[in-house]
């Protein structure tokens, strides 16, 4: 059974990762749950994380993944837990198919589609064609259309991506700005990267120190997606 405010929490990490791909900051957190320091967010993660619920991944400051949440609010005991992906034989191997179709996603699993890989560091070649699909359940995706990319390179480890780790993307031509988008540049490159707009301009950040940020023309960029979850395979 959990407190209200660990409930609270869970709910709040669960849904910005659901939004954005990227769990909320410390401050955001605290703010959310309207506490005074940041010291009773830290209590509130390591009891959630004792539990069972969350995940905190290694050498990430802001990586957290969450790994259930109660069935409801009322304090049952029994739980509904979440698989990100369910895949046999690993990434090269079938999916499982997905179940008819629902009236809410968020009741059903989905099947997505990996159509390639995605540069988190230098551009690559644009997306490539399907090569297989993996099965999500609906709490992790938001309504629309979504595809999968195998993420490559280090740029966006800040954000808490790493290289081998599948993003969902919702496709989408627009973004705001803070978002986290796949970017067609030049209509032969695509990228992993945070979306800005800098006057007429687009700027394309990193979450690496290591990498500058892009500046390009709207002529020159397009968006294809953005990132609503995120699947680590190991």
């Amino acid at each position: 059974m959990l407190t209200r405010k660990q409930h609270e929490l869970l709910r709040f990490i669960h849904e910005r990762l659901r939004e954005t791909g990227v769990p909320p900051s410390f401050d955001e957190m605290k703010d959310a749950l309207d506490l005074k320091s940041k010291s009773g967010i830290h209590r509130l993660i390591t009891a959630l994380e004792e539990r069972g619920f969350i995940r905190r991944l290694p050498n990430r400051a802001r990586a957290l993944e969450v790994i259930r949440l109660p069935e409801s609010t009322s304090g049952a005991g029994s739980q509904r837990r979440f698989t990100p992906s369910v895949v046999e034989g690993g990434l090269a191997g079938k999916a499982k198919a997905a179940p008819p179709p629902a009236s809410d996603s968020r009741d059903r699993e989905m099947s997505i589609p990996v159509m390639g890989r995605i540069a988190a560091g230098v551009p690559i070649s644009a997306i490539q064609t399907r090569s297989h699909s993996i099965t999500l359940s609906g709490d992790f995706l938001a309504q629309g259309d979504h595809f999968a990319l195998e993420v490559r390179g280090d740029s966006m480890v800040e954000a808490g991506i790493l290289d081998g780790d599948l993003v969902v993307i919702r496709r989408q031509d627009t973004a705001n700005t803070g978002d986290i988008i796949v970017a067609l540049i030049d209509e032969e490159e695509a990228t992993l990267k945070r979306f800005r707009r800098r006057g007429s301009s687009i700027a394309l950040e990193a979450a690496n120190q290591a990498y500058e940020t892009r500046v390009l023309g709207p002529d020159r960029v397009k968006i294809q997606g953005k990132l609503v979850s995120l699947v680590r395979r190991y």
